[in-house]
């Protein structure tokens, strides 16, 4: 799994982006009518981005333990949801600076 600091290979980054399209785009993609979006952006008050893609301060076990445990109003993921190895891909995409604008 990748950290942000190495070359994910184009295969895991598609697979994330996959993931993060299905599963995540609909609550925390950069437009201020989804709620995670919403959320955040109260949250941080313009002090970090509230879209995740543009986030990079996002850390591999904060996006595990969110996806796993729920945060807030978001709900967990099972495993039979986001398997192991896709909430691996996810998390290497979203600390990849893939998605970033």
């Amino acid at each position: 799994m990748g950290n942000g600091r190495t070359n994910p290979s184009e295969d895991i980054l598609a697979r994330g982006k996959a993931v993060y399209e299905k599963w995540c785009a609909h609550a925390h993609a950069p437009q201020h009518d989804n709620p995670g979006t919403q959320a955040l952006q109260a949250k941080y008050q313009g002090s970090k981005p509230a879209a995740l893609i543009h986030r990079t301060d996002l850390t591999p076990e904060l996006i595990r333990d969110s996806v796993r445990g729920g945060n807030t109003i978001m709900p967990f993921f099972r495993k039979t949801e986001i398997s192991d190895e896709d909430l691996d891909a996810l998390i290497v995409f979203l600390t990849s600076g893939s998605g970033a604008a």
